[in-house]
């Protein structure tokens, strides 16, 4: 059975109990992320890599059990098997020999790898696969925001107006670089902001949009006003966030363009930054010419720029764990597509389809999801690897998994539902929730049934429902529970419109929250 299929199953695997005449429903199989409706509840931080050009998925995660088929499409650049790194307890797959220091952090546990990740109908243009990538979207649909944009919109309401406050201190997101990336686009700004050095912030144009004509033109003009402004109202708390923190690790490399973004996120989040969001790049992954070096295919452009990616991940993740970070940072590679199966006379690769997705962190579940491409033995110019997974299936495990939000937002987010890859551990707790245990009934008002999700930590759990004067209208539960997630659903029969609170005990626990009947 796959998680898609396990997940859907949960309700129904539910134990259903009657309490006091009111139907309970235990929910503790599910996570809690996943059953809470709630929005963001914690501070993890994700960490997009993004491989600019299309990365040869084939020279990365070696199919060693593909070599016979691999040797006719692409001997001119194929790694010699006795150069690749076996992956500990994985047979019949390697790692490119220049990720050392990948398959080290795979040693500890620090590493998950999605095989297969593409998307239906495929875009073999930069630009287009790109766009997919950065939107979250199909090939022929056209989306105006980014998948992390409309994600933020959520969470930061009404942005950019009364940001930053006291709530809201920082950046939603910001992007080590010169530009914006598309995936930051909101539903009605941009909510990122561009940093290429954390003591030289962008003074684009002015502090103030201004007035600029009606034109394509002006528009344009008015956009670069807005983050020249938007970016000098964070500098301050991004100056303030590096003002507190110095990068720890000594492992980070000279000219590593990635590594000297990681050293500024690292040093960001090790300051305090509440930033959720980051995004750094590496480029140059368009390998049509001198991929690789004949008659020494493990060196070449290919090899520099995943020994460039190896030496960086690996050096950020040691400066988070020096600074006590790394409990709460991911990072996720992608890239626009993959390359082709069979290799050019210019040794190197074409635009192909589907490709690995790397996920690096300490709260993975370390391993490679999927199986190893299958190779024709005779492939051709439009052979490619098949996809065994939707992107938005990674999507959705960073954001319900991860960043914590319902099921229901990033659904929303992603424009469909994608059940979440198993990426991550995700724990049985509602993280930077303090003694929150009970929530906001659904739906509110209410009208004839409603339903109120609590958390049990165990033994006696009580819920009273009472009216404004203090009074008691219900009893809705009063039973030992074992610890769990639970539902209680009750109809509001004769009861009189107006607003009422509800209120659990839970031993040391105690939580209020009010509900309005409708007339």
């Amino acid at each position: 059975m796959n998680r898609s299929d396990f997940l859907k199953m949960m309700p129904a695997a539910g134990l259903s109990l009657m309490i006091n005449g009111f139907p309970v429903r235990a929910l503790a199989n599910a996570t809690l992320n996943q059953i809470l409706g709630v929005t963001s509840v914690n501070d993890n931080v994700i960490v997009l890599i993004q491989l600019v050009g299309g990365n040869d998925g084939i020279n990365t995660v070696i199919p060693l059990d593909q070599y016979t088929a691999l040797s006719a499409a692409r001997g001119n650049i194929l790694i010699p098997e006795n150069r690749v790194l076996p992956i500990t307890g994985i047979s019949n797959t390697a790692l490119h020999p220049s990720m050392g220091f990948i398959r080290s952090m795979y040693d500890e546990g620090m590493v998950n790898i999605v095989q297969g990740v593409s998307y239906p109908n495929p875009h073999f243009s930069h630009f287009k696969a790109t766009d997919v990538w950065l939107t979250g979207s199909d090939t022929d649909q056209i989306l105006n925001n980014g998948w992390v944009g409309r994600y933020l919109s959520n969470e930061f309401k009404g942005y950019p107006q009364g940001y930053p406050n006291q709530l809201h201190p920082d950046p939603p997101a910001i992007e080590i670089g010169t530009t914006i990336s598309t995936c930051l686009i909101g539903q009605d700004v941009c909510m990122g902001t561009s940093v290429t050095d954390i003591n030289d912030f962008y003074n684009l144009i002015t502090n103030t949009v201004g007035n600029v004509p009606d034109t394509p033109a002006g528009h344009e003009l008015s956009f670069l006003r807005f983050m020249a402004q938007q970016t000098q109202q964070y500098t301050f708390s991004l100056q303030k966030a590096a003002g507190k923190a110095r990068n720890l690790s000594d492992k980070y490399p000279e000219n590593n363009a990635l590594a000297d973004q990681l050293r500024i996120v690292a040093r960001l989040i090790g300051g305090g930054l509440k930033t959720q969001v980051y995004v750094v790049s590496l480029g140059s992954f368009d390998t049509h010419a001198a991929q690789a070096v004949p008659n020494a295919t493990h060196t070449g452009q290919h090899a520099n720029l995943l020994a460039h990616l190896s030496e960086a991940v690996y050096a950020f993740f040691d400066d988070c764990r020096l600074l006590k970070i790394d409990d709460k940072v991911s990072a996720m590679t992608f890239s626009e597509f993959g390359r082709r199966i069979i290799s050019n006379g210019a040794a190197g690769t074409d635009h192909g389809t589907s490709g690995p997705v790397f996920v690096f962190g300490k709260n993975v579940i370390p391993g490679i999801i999927g199986s190893n491409p299958v190779i024709p033995a005779n492939a051709d110019y439009h052979d490619n690897t098949e996809m065994q997974y939707d992107y938005r299936r990674v999507y959705a495990a960073i954001l319900e998994d991860w960043l914590g939000i319902s099921k229901e937002d990033a659904d929303s987010v992603l424009k469909k539902e994608y059940a979440p890859l198993a990426i991550f551990k995700v724990k049985d707790e509602v993280s930077g929730s303090g003694n929150n245990i009970l929530f906001q009934n659904y739906p509110n008002p209410v009208t004839s049934i409603t339903t109120i999700k609590f958390i049990s930590h165990g033994g006696q759990t009580n819920i009273v429902l009472r009216d404004y004067a203090g009074r008691i209208v219900r009893e809705l539960v009063n039973q030992s529970f074992d610890p769990g997630v639970y539902e209680v659903s009750f109809n509001r029969d004769n009861m009189p419109s107006g607003t009422y609170l509800y209120t659990i005990t839970n031993g040391a626990y105690r939580n209020t929250i009010a509900l309005v009947v409708a007339g």
